[in-house]
């Protein structure tokens, strides 16, 4: 028959064991807070949400579910596209800076809320960097200016000299959007007299332009070889280092004496605070992604030419890309008043 134990080591033990508990207790609750960063292994286990800055139609839009559709056959989760625009891409940006860095919200990054927002407007709730995880760069694509057949106009001359006799209006993505900086930077630099008419999204305003309310319009070029094909819009030159493969027959501003090149870049980021392993993970799907040769295809037929790079080299180029942007911003007069 076992010895009773001493009331004072019943008390001890007593104590070892609440003080054991309590500090296990208070540490899954930690691990389990909202917002703090812990290894996600098991991710994903319910539905992720991609957050896109522009209107269902745009290059950002058809990108995301591109990469989502292959994501949601990869992990057997769905992976669906929220489309926020407004405000340059600040409303997308804000909503997806206040979210659990758990993975399950995410945002196809791109110029508008990232590099070109924090010079265009006076204040924006959020830091580029320091309030998002950068987790994997896409690509980029050029933009070009297209205009309506019935102009007669071929090259960017021919542009200039109309502008001054008629009243000509170009549409853009949205005010702060690559296309709205480019097509003001144009203006500087050739004199070119147009009147700027921001939309939403590329898509209204080619809506517009194919209605005849618009004369002109800058979007991703690639993505217009369709509209190009079939003469119903004319480009002008498009904003690239070289002249693209989609279009070969369209001149870049460079070689029409214009010194400019822009190009709108992809990538995927997440809120402050992801755990390392996660982003990894999220990195590797989305590098796997991009390897497959249908989404390598449709990709290129868009006008977006990948290359690699790690998260580290992607939240570096964001920061950069930042004062690249800066000085066209300012050029442009595209800053807010």
């Amino acid at each position: 028959m076992p010895l009773p134990m001493p009331p004072a080591a019943r008390s001890g033990l007593s104590r070892r064991t609440l003080l054991a508990g309590g500090m296990a207790a208070a540490l899954g609750a930690a691990l389990l807070a909202p917002g703090a960063a812990v290894a996600q292994s098991d991710w994903p286990a319910k539905p992720v949400r991609i957050v896109v800055s522009f209107p269902p139609g745009g290059t950002s839009d058809i990108v995301a579910r591109l990469v989502g559709q292959h994501l949601t056959e990869k992990f057997g989760q769905q992976f669906l596209v929220d489309n926020r625009p407004g405000a340059g891409g600040t409303v997308a940006a804000d909503l997806v800076r206040k979210e659990a860095p758990d993975g399950y919200t995410l945002i196809l990054a791109n110029n508008a809320p990232f590099t070109i927002a924090p010079t265009q407007f006076k204040k924006i709730p959020y830091d580029p960097v320091k309030d998002f995880t950068h987790i994997a760069y896409i690509g980029a694509s050029a933009p070009g200016l297209m205009v309506q057949p019935s102009l007669g106009v071929k090259d960017m001359a021919g542009l200039v000299a109309l502008s001054k006799t008629e009243k000509l209006t170009y549409g853009s993505s949205g005010v702060g959007s690559i296309s709205h900086i480019l097509g003001e930077a144009i203006k500087k630099k050739t004199g070119l007299q147009m009147t700027h008419v921001p939309y939403k999204g590329s898509a209204p305003a080619i809506q517009d332009f194919k209605a005849g309310v618009l004369k002109a319009y800058y979007d991703l070029l690639a993505q217009n070889v369709p509209m190009l094909k079939a003469g119903e819009a004319v480009a002008l030159g498009v904003a690239a280092p070289q002249r693209i493969s989609q279009a070969p027959d369209v001149p870049t501003f460079r070689e029409q004496g214009i010194d400019i090149v822009l190009e709108n870049w992809l990538g995927v980021s997440g809120p402050a605070g992801m755990a390392p392993d996660l982003t990894k993970k999220i990195q590797d799907a989305v590098a796997d992604a991009l390897a497959l040769p249908a989404v390598k295809e449709k990709l290129f037929a868009w006008g977006v030419e990948t290359r690699p790079m790690t998260t580290a080299e992607y939240g570096a180029f964001v920061a950069d890309q930042i004062e690249v942007w800066r000085p066209l911003i300012i050029e442009a007069g595209a800053q807010e008043k």
